[in-house]
């Protein structure tokens, strides 16, 4: 492999170039790479430069720090205050959430996730979004949405249960606790689990194999396999939009966030 270049970078976001292989590392680490409005917008710029540059054949999609991605970075403040959420959130789900997803599947060129630690959320829903993941030791998979009132997003709702089947999705969605790197291997949500510090080193080795493969074939057989496995993905995204927004708004939305904000245990009821 060639001297990784920079192809920019920013406070939110890395992006550097070895030969062929490109690799965007989410850039947050103090907040466990939680998406804010800026790394939503700059990574779905990212992924659709990616998919656009010649000079790239495989992508890699990392997290800085001790964590992959903790999800969306709730504003506590404007919860606690009562702002009406739904607007910004149909938003972020249409302009940006969405759009990434649908650019990672779309992408005609392998994509591989490099999961170093927790990866929650719609954090989680983009690395099953990618086409091969591989996970370190430490990293975990939680789908927390049902802990703050609120459904899955960002195309979990189908991807989750194409990698792992109905019941196991169902029990991530409702109960919200973790799953460990060994037990997403056994199940199906990651490819390969490695020890914590050669996950670099394999993600490298992995990517750089696909990058000197038949990138035509490889953009017809993933096309092939999103006719075959996720035709309904569209409809699924849009359905999230629609649910999630009248969700945000919901007492029990408010409850959630207030018990995790206060670790206690939440008291829903259902409003």
């Amino acid at each position: 492999m060639a001297e990784w270049e920079n192809c920019s970078q920013s406070e939110v976001l890395d992006v550097r170039q070895s030969d062929s292989l490109r690799w965007l590392q989410l850039a947050r680490p103090k907040a466990l790479n939680a998406f804010d409005e800026a790394l939503q917008a700059e990574l779905r710029d990212a992924i659709d430069a990616a998919a656009a540059d010649t000079t790239v054949r495989c992508v890699v999609l990392g997290g800085a720090g001790r964590a992959f991605s903790a999800g969306a970075d709730i504003d506590l403040d404007n919860v606690a205050e009562g702002v009406r959420l739904a607007p910004r959130t149909e938003n972020e789900l249409r302009m940006h959430y969405n759009p990434i997803i649908r650019a990672l599947r779309r992408m005609p060129k392998p994509v591989v996730a490099a999961v170093n630690g927790p990866a929650v959320g719609a954090g989680c829903s983009l690395a099953l979004a990618c086409d091969q993941v591989i996970a370190s030791r430490s990293a975990s998979f939680t789908m927390g949405f049902a802990q703050v009132g609120l459904t899955l997003d960002a195309g979990a709702s189908l991807l989750l249960g194409a990698r792992i089947g109905l019941g196991r999705a169902a029990r991530m969605a409702f109960t919200a606790e973790p799953v460990g790197a060994d037990t997403a291997l056994t199940w199906g949500m990651v490819d390969e689990v490695v020890d914590d510090e050669q996950l670099a080193e394999r993600v490298i080795e992995l990517a750089s194999g696909l990058a000197a493969g038949p990138t035509r074939a490889f953009a017809a057989i993933k096309h092939g396999l999103n006719v075959a496995l996720l035709p309904t993905l569209d409809a699924v995204l849009e359905y999230e939009v629609c649910a999630q927004t009248r969700l945000v708004d919901s007492a029990d939305f408010r409850e959630g966030v207030n018990a995790f904000a206060n670790r206690r245990k939440p008291s829903f009821t259902g409003s």
